[in-house]
């Protein structure tokens, strides 16, 4: 049985999106997947109650493997979470109460949701497990005897993960992240008993894990038992720099940690390198559509055509069409020619977030009001007031969108909503005033 029309080759699609690193098998794995209906599963780790970009790789290739007719499963590491994966880290992961990575479990599955098809009533509807409820129901000794005797102590240790942090005399690796591929294999074993799970999706950084699960399988279920491995690259920007949590400047993937304003503009902003390679990694437009605006793009960069369908294509993916048409106002108020006073409080505050900003004393706007060319010192628009009188002087300056000039003062009545004063030099320098 092929393919149902009009359902993509998952390995062909993944492969021109830039999306395919490894795969196990060769012509096995062609062939297993021409038939509608796999069972493939990707894990992801609750280490925080959301997820990132750089997360968003594998959930997307997750949604491609339901675009082409199989049913995924996005497991959440309820269990492994309270181990700890050691891949590429320096040292032991913090262990996190069972309370805090049941509640991180609970809020990714917001995202899924938001991405994948759930609905019953769909042949290869996706389900969201969580591996808390199979592995924190093992018994130790069992583990020892039944999974733990197909692992190879001396193959573990060759792992390039395990390896450096053997070599680190300081922070070597417990017990117990060193036991973390062993659980991982176990999972697989378990999705193919009890969902008929045949392909694990992966980064690439897991394709150790992935093959030990596969083995697993085999030496479990007899090697007629079909297991196989795919894995997407690790996603970095054209300036080699990752997505990563621990520099600080994660772009996370729910409004409660990067509002809908700050996600829309870091697609807004990428570099023209990275355009069009994103718009295929993230995005679920045709390739017909990516070669038309990376036409557009080479043609005319200033336009940012790449950027732009970025940015509105992931800000409807991750937040709604409502969310979408609400930043698209307030970025056309701020940065091109909208009314800065139609924004509401909220949004100017996810605004305010975005830009440099500092706070002043309201009562300093009463009487006379505040001299702007001894405010814009304070910011981070002038560097000292004869700076700030030849930018005014210039007409460099706006304030909420409006020119000013050298001998204008501030009063409360050019505050908008919450207090805030918005101040532009040139296009691109901003920085908010919040008077309290």
């Amino acid at each position: 049985m092929s393919r149902g029309a009009g359902a993509p080759d998952f390995l062909a699609e993944l492969a021109w999106r830039g999306l395919l690193y490894q795969r196990t098998a060769g012509p096995e794995l062609d062939a297993h997947l021409a038939a509608p209906g796999r069972t493939g599963y990707c894990g992801f780790d609750p280490t925080a109650d959301s997820l990132t970009i750089g997360n968003l790789v594998p959930i997307m290739m997750l949604v491609h493997w339901q675009r082409a007719g199989h049913r995924p499963l996005a497991v959440v590491g309820g269990g492994t979470g309270l181990i700890g994966d050691p891949s590429f880290r320096d040292a032991d992961r913090p262990l996190l109460s069972k309370e805090q990575v049941a509640a991180n479990a609970t809020g990714q599955r917001r995202i899924f949701e938001r991405l994948l098809d759930f609905d019953a009533g769909r042949g290869n509807a996706a389900k969201l497990l969580d591996n808390a409820d199979w592995l924190c129901e093992l018994r130790y000794v069992e583990v020892l005897r039944d999974v733990g005797k197909h692992f190879s102590v001396n193959a573990m240790v060759q792992r390039e993960a395990v390896r450096a942090r053997l070599e680190d005399r300081e922070q070597g690796i417990s017990y117990t992240e060193f036991s973390y591929a062993i659980l991982q294999a176990y999972d697989f074993l378990h999705l193919r008993r009890a969902h008929g799970c045949s392909v694990q999706l992966a980064g690439s950084d897991q394709y150790g894990n992935v093959v030990s699960g596969i083995d697993l399988i085999h030496r479990t279920l007899g090697h007629q038992a079909e297991a196989y491995g795919v894995t997407a690259p690790l996603v970095t920007r054209s300036d080699g720099k990752k997505f990563s949590k621990s520099e600080g400047s994660a772009i996370w993937l729910t409004a409660d940690r990067t509002s809908p304003w700050a996600f829309y503009q870091y697609w807004l902003n990428v570099a023209d390198a990275d355009a069009v390679r994103f718009l295929k990694i993230y995005t679920l437009l045709s390739r017909e559509e990516v070669e038309a605006l990376a036409k557009a793009q080479e043609a005319a960069p200033e336009e940012r055509a790449g950027q732009r369908a970025l940015a509105r294509e992931l800000t409807a993916q991750l937040h709604g069409e409502a969310e979408l048409r609400r930043v698209q106002l307030a970025s056309e108020a701020v940065f091109g020619s909208g009314d800065l006073r139609a924004l509401d409080a909220a949004t100017l505050a996810e605004v305010v977030a975005d830009l440099p900003h500092s706070e002043e004393p309201r009562a300093a706007l009463a009487g006379e009001g505040e001299a702007l060319v001894e405010l814009l010192p304070r910011t981070t628009l002038a560097s000292s007031k004869r700076e700030a009188r030849e930018f005014l002087r210039s007409g460099a300056v706006r304030v909420n969108g409006r020119r000013a000039g050298e001998a204008d003062r501030l009063s409360a009545a050019d505050l908008l909503d919450g207090g805030t004063l918005l101040l532009r030099r040139g296009k691109k320098a901003w920085h908010a005033v919040l008077w309290r």
